[in-house]
Formats: C-alpha cells, sequence, structure tokens
C-alpha cells in the first residue's frame, strides 16, 4: 500500500491546455445607438475580444483587427437590452386562480424547467441582462437558473436575482384557505426586526444579488387629489429599518413593490434603492424620488394586462399611472425599464413597454436608455467608501471595457420604437446567440 501511494505521488500529473486567446471578432453596422449618447452614430464597428468590446471605431479603422468580421450592413446596433423587472419562475396571473394554481399545482422543478424556457425566450428578444424580483414561491431556484446559465448549461440573459420576497404573516398569498391546510407561501414570511435580519442574512447566504419586499397591500382611492391611491404598509417602520439598514450592510441594494402613496412612502422613509410599479407617486413623493436619486420601474404594461382579469380598483390605477408617469418624466426620475414579465404571459414580448413609455411622453431615444444605461446604473452594486476598486454592472453601454452584449434590428427604432420588439441579432458576451 506504501508502494503503491509513494509510485502514485511520482507519476505525472496531467497539466490542463493553456487556455487560447481570447477570439476577436468586428461587428459592422450602419448605425449605432450606444447607450449614452444623445444621438446615433453612424458607419460604426466594435471590435470584440473575448466576453468583452476591445474597441469602437469606424469600420475603416478597426478594419484587419480581427480573426472575423459580422457584418450586419445597414442594421442598428444597440446594447443588449435589460429588464429591471422579471419573474421567470412565473407564467402570468391575470386573476388570483392563476396564480395559486402554478403554487399549488406546480412543483419547484417543473417551474424551474419552464422558468428555463423563460429565460431563453428573453435573450432572444434580446434581453441580455436581467433583475428577477423573486421567485414567487419556488424558494432559490432563481439561483440555480442563474448559474446553469452562467456555466453555459441553458442559454438566457445575465441574471442578478432576489430569492425570495419577504411580507409579514397574512399579508401575501397564498390567502383564503383552511386553516387546517398548510398551503405554499409566495414570499418569505417575515416578522419583526430580528426575524428579518436573519433573513436578509439568509437569503444573501444562498446567492440574492438584491433583497425585495412588499411595501403595501390593500390599494384603494380617495377624494384627495394630492393623494388619491393610497394603501395599507405592511412592515412597520422598525421592521423597514433593520431590513433596509442589514441589506446595505451586507453590500445589497433593496426593491420595494410599493403602488399606493402609503406604501411608496414607508418604502422611501426606509431608505430603499428602487420601487416597484409605483402608480400612485404624487409630486411629494416624486421630490424625494429626485432629491435620493432612487429609480423608479413602472412595469406599465402589466397593469395594463391584469387589469382586464382582476377588476376592481386596476383599471383605476392604469390613468394613474400614466399620469405619474408624465410628472415624473417632467421632474427627472430616474425612470428603469422593468416590465413584470411573468405577472403576464412570456408570450408577450418584454419590449412591449417601450411602446407605452413613448405613447405616455418619453422619447424614443430615453426609452432605449432606461432600458440600457440607466438600468445598468440600477444594477452597480454598492461601493463602501473605502473600496479601491468597485467594479460596475458593465452591461448597458456600447464601450471598451464593458460586456460584448449587442443586439441588432432592421430599422430605426428612434423613428418605430416597435421595431426592438423584432430583434434579428443577439450577441451576449461575445457568443452570437440569434442571427435572424
Amino acid at each position: 500500500m506504501l508502494l503503491a501511494l509513494l509510485l502514485l505521488a511520482q507519476a505525472p500529473r496531467e497539466v490542463p491546455p493553456s487556455a487560447r486567446p481570447p477570439e476577436k471578432v468586428l461587428i459592422k453596422a450602419a448605425h449605432l445607438i450606444d447607450g449614452v449618447s444623445d444621438s446615433p452614430k453612424e458607419n460604426v464597428a466594435v471590435l470584440v475580444e473575448g466576453d468583452r468590446i476591445a474597441k469602437v471605431g469606424t469600420a475603416a479603422e478597426l478594419q484587419g483587427q480581427a480573426a472575423r468580421t459580422i457584418d450586419l450592413g445597414n442594421s442598428w446596433l444597440l446594447p443588449g437590452l435589460i429588464d429591471a423587472h422579471t419573474h421567470v419562475l412565473l407564467q402570468g396571473d391575470v386573476t388570483a386562480a392563476d396564480y395559486d394554481e402554478q403554487l399549488l399545482k406546480e412543483s419547484i422543478p417543473y417551474r424551474a424547467l419552464r422558468a428555463s424556457v423563460s429565460a431563453r425566450t428573453a435573450v432572444m428578444n434580446g434581453f441580455t441582462t436581467i433583475r428577477d424580483l423573486e421567485t414567487e414561491g419556488a424558494m432559490y431556484a432563481d439561483v440555480d437558473l442563474k448559474t446553469a446559465i452562467a456555466r453555459g448549461v441553458i442559454p438566457g440573459p445575465r441574471m442578478f436575482v432576489a430569492t425570495r420576497s419577504m411580507a409579514p404573516t397574512g399579508m401575501y398569498p397564498l390567502l383564503g384557505y383552511s386553516w387546517e391546510i398548510k398551503v405554499p407561501e409566495g414570499v418569505q414570511v417575515v416578522d419583526g426586526p430580528d426575524e428579518i435580519r436573519k433573513a436578509v442574512r439568509e437569503e444573501a447566504k444562498y446567492g440574492a444579488d438584491w433583497i425585495k419586499f412588499y411595501s403595501d397591500r390593500k390599494y384603494y382611492k380617495t377624494n384627495d387629489p394630492r393623494r388619491p391611491l393610497r394603501s395599507r404598509v405592511n412592515f412597520t417602520p422598525a421592521e423597514l429599518e433593520a431590513l433596509v439598514g442589514e441589506a446595505h450592510r451586507l453590500g445589497k441594494k433593496v426593491a420595494a413593490h410599493a403602488m399606493g402613496w402609503d406604501g411608496i412612502d414607508a418604502a422611501l422613509t426606509a431608505g430603499v434603492d428602487s420601487i416597484e410599479h409605483g402608480d400612485g407617486l404624487t409630486d411629494d413623493l416624486i421630490d424625494r424620488l429626485v432629491k435620493r436619486g432612487v429609480h423608479w420601474c413602472p412595469t406599465l404594461y402589466v397593469g395594463i394586462w391584469v387589469a382586464q382579469g382582476r377588476g376592481g380598483i386596476w383599471p383605476d390605477m392604469i390613468p394613474m399611472e400614466r399620469e405619474a408617469f408624465s410628472k415624473a418624466l417632467k421632474r427627472g426620475v430616474r425612470i428603469t425599464y422593468g416590465t413584470d414579465v411573468g405577472g403576464y404571459a412570456w408570450t408577450e414580448n418584454q419590449a412591449k413597454e417601450l411602446s407605452i413609455m413613448v405613447r405616455y411622453g418619453m422619447s424614443p431615444m430615453a426609452a432605449i436608455k432606461s432600458a440600457t444605461s440607466v438600468a445598468a446604473e440600477l444594477l452597480d452594486p454598492i461601493c463602501p467608501p473605502q473600496a479601491v476598486i468597485c467594479d460596475p454592472s458593465n452591461v448597458g453601454v456600447v464601450a471598451p471595457g464593458k460586456y460584448a452584449d449587442l443586439i441588432a434590428v432592421d430599422a430605426d427604432p428612434l423613428k418605430d420604437i416597435s421595431i426592438l420588439e423584432h430583434v434579428h441579432f443577439v450577441m451576449k458576451g461575445g457568443e452570437v446567440v440569434k442571427a435572424r
């Protein structure tokens, strides 16, 4: 036995083959919207080296610097789009029954399989990055999906995940079932500051990039024009202070589902980084968003989509959010592209939100930036004051050093934003995942 061990120790070890230098690819197109500039650039080329953009210039300047060239002709080249509010583990819930059925009749493995199709749909539609804001009862399956995509097991966008959103006892579905039956929870149920701190730590431990919570519920109209949409707040101030404080201490940003005035007010007071939905935004709340630089993800299309099945106050919230959008736009709120897809069916193209934003008064270029550089800013990490290096998200912009996430369309999206519902070329991290 000792002799065998000695011989094994002396045997030559397998040496892994040396890594090949990253391939250089030149992408040529007639037009470029880079995600930052206010005007498009003409006759451009992007030199990609490995998974990053090496240079951006004219085709003449960069010709001959790549092993191969992809000529997209008269196409319009853009950064890969970012959807900052998705649910890959949901497949649409226009009614409460649709939601309940998914949690009651579909296992988490089955939902994860369906989510892999949703992820592929997202990247094929040109969304090379998503922020997935909770698994809706599927535990940490979003982390598994993110890992599978990152390792090349399945195709999909690069993901920033929030795992299990938080709500207090009795304030999130599934609700209304007999107390004798244990039903699934759509969130991580937490009560009290200590329990909340532990939950934040647990989610961070298992891979959460973001922490999300439900700030309010029970939305209702009022006759007060200053606060037309009110709501009931879920957490106490002490609980919210613990949630946001612990998340930020761990370097995690916080997203708040907040629809009525009261929920938005509570979330902003607690110091969140993004407001999701925000139908009840008013002048005073908008001023606070601007002052603190908080991002707003309006998720316009999902409200229109679910109103047809939910009735009640939901149809009334459509014009409220349209008015809030108009005010926020004029006051300079950081409006970030987010669709809440999964709240509506994944068969609907996520880029539909762009047309609604433009219809509500946003310029096509601003709408594109909301889904590129503005969304990328939201995804940038929290950097401690003493940090020497703090790496940004590196998405949403066509510039040297950024990820080679590129899409192309056949016509000018500044003239017709809906053309972005028809992406014909997608490159993610230097790899072509769609070409016609």
